[in-house]
């Protein structure tokens, strides 16, 4: 008998910085076998998978100015640096058997198809996993507004927020051990309370388009499967 989905289109967004595994920079190889086995869990559920990844492993545009560098050309090469994870993630997938399309918005023909929307669909329904990198293409936006920006327009059922943590807390549990855990909560009280889920423009765009969000913890094995199986992993939300 087969196992009743409760997504069965999601958007996995992933930090650059998951990726460093206990590395202070890069790629660990361990890491992104591991996120690849966990995501190809749920692939073969049949779930359609499209996956943004971060780049702040590698670069992070926030920080440019400090080097010097203006906002805009950081931000670029941020958008650069998503497309070297999206690979790397691309190659362990099709190692773990899974069919992959890598789509950026910025165009690069010799290495990722331009994201053009009713082909990343078609692709879904083909059941290849579709990575989306690059970001938007523009400065000014974070992978999480990207990570919104295309599920909404794939019409994914929800955004899993693949983290290092449960879910989202009333403060930094890494710094406050007395920091509370919420099951649910709502994207007014996430943008009133700060709570940096998301920023401040992905939270809204899912909000206006009732997209739910999921924080959960990636690194935990199972995880990601049991979410999209029902199971009430992590934090879910929504506007309650």
């Amino acid at each position: 008998m087969a196992e009743k989905l409760k997504y069965k289109r999601i958007l996995l967004k992933l930090s650059g910085e998951s990726l460093m595994g206990n590395k202070g920079h890069g790629i660990d190889p361990e890491v992104l076998n591991f996120f690849a086995a966990e995501i190809k869990k749920v692939h073969d559920l049949n779930v359609q998978v499209g996956i943004v990844i971060g780049g702040g492993n590698i670069y992070r545009g926030l920080s440019a100015s400090d080097q010097g560098i203006d906002r805009v050309t950081g931000d670029q090469m941020g958008m650069l640096a998503t497309v070297i994870n999206s690979l790397a993630l691309q190659n362990a997938l099709e190692k773990a058997g899974i069919y992959t399309r890598l789509t950026t918005a910025i165009s690069m023909d010799e290495i990722a198809e331009p994201y053009i929307r009713r082909r990343a669909i078609r692709h879904f329904e083909k059941g290849r996993i579709v990575i989306f990198g690059a970001g938007t293409g523009h400065p000014y936006f974070s992978t999480d507004t990207a990570a919104s920006l295309r599920a909404i327009e794939v019409e994914a059922d929800a955004i899993l927020k693949g983290t290092r943590v449960d879910g989202v807390y009333s403060s930094d549990p890494e710094k406050n051990p007395d920091a509370e855990m919420f099951d649910k909560i709502s994207y007014l009280n996430v943008l009133q309370d700060n709570l940096r889920v998301m920023d401040m423009t992905a939270i809204s765009l899912c909000k206006e388009n009732n997209l739910p969000i999921i924080v959960f913890n990636m690194n935990q094995e199972d995880n990601l499967k049991k979410i999209v199986l029902g199971e009430n992993i992590g934090t879910f939300v929504s506007d309650i």
